[in-house]
């Protein structure tokens, strides 16, 4: 069976988002960036929401993909053709490799794993992935810690009375400033 997970950037005291809706914080240095492509390797489609839909349609454009750099070419490589699955009420089309859900993030992710196909089911944005989480489906948290406390926003993990018992897979320093943890949910 298909693994989720849920990776993403987020800040000392636990947000992906400031209070302002920005996250200029998680700007990627090299190194960084290189643990996003080698992490891109492993997914066999991306599950996001209409925000962050939007800010990734920034890969997309063809002049930005020529001007690049050749991690930053690696990664559009990787990203473009891979499928995408985005959850909105509010868009009535998507472009490149994506679709629209046309269930609950919960419906989705049984279809995609009953589906043949290779690759985790990855998940991108905080409320997506609260959803997720709510439904015990997340199996593995991605966690990018940037050395920031940004006071408030939107939270990485979804504030529930909820336990949930995770086993540590992986801690290493990425660059001079990140920290990278997995977490694997103990089942």
């Amino acid at each position: 069976m298909r693994d989720v997970t849920y990776s993403m950037s987020v800040s000392l005291d636990g947000y992906v988002v400031g209070p302002d809706g920005g996250f200029q914080w998680t700007a990627p240095d090299a190194e960084v960036f290189r643990l996003a492509v080698d992490e891109t390797r492993g997914v066999g489609v991306h599950l996001l929401g209409r925000r962050l839909y939007e800010s990734m349609l920034y890969w997309e454009d063809e002049d930005r993909v020529h001007s690049s750099d050749p991690t930053e070419r690696e990664w559009t490589a990787l990203w473009n053709p891979l499928p995408k699955v985005v959850f909105s009420t509010t868009l009535s089309a998507v472009r490149g490799n994506a679709r629209l859900a046309t269930g609950s993030v919960a419906e989705e992710i049984e279809r995609l794993r009953a589906e043949p196909g290779e690759g985790d089911i990855a998940i991108g944005g905080a409320t997506l992935a609260a959803a997720a989480a709510a439904a015990g489906l997340i199996d593995e948290y991605r966690i990018r810690v940037y050395p920031v406390l940004v006071g408030g926003g939107t939270p990485f993990f979804p504030h529930e009375e909820r336990r949930v018992d995770l086993d540590l897979v992986e801690t290493r320093a990425v660059g001079p400033q990140v920290v990278y943890l997995r977490y694997r949910v103990a089942r």
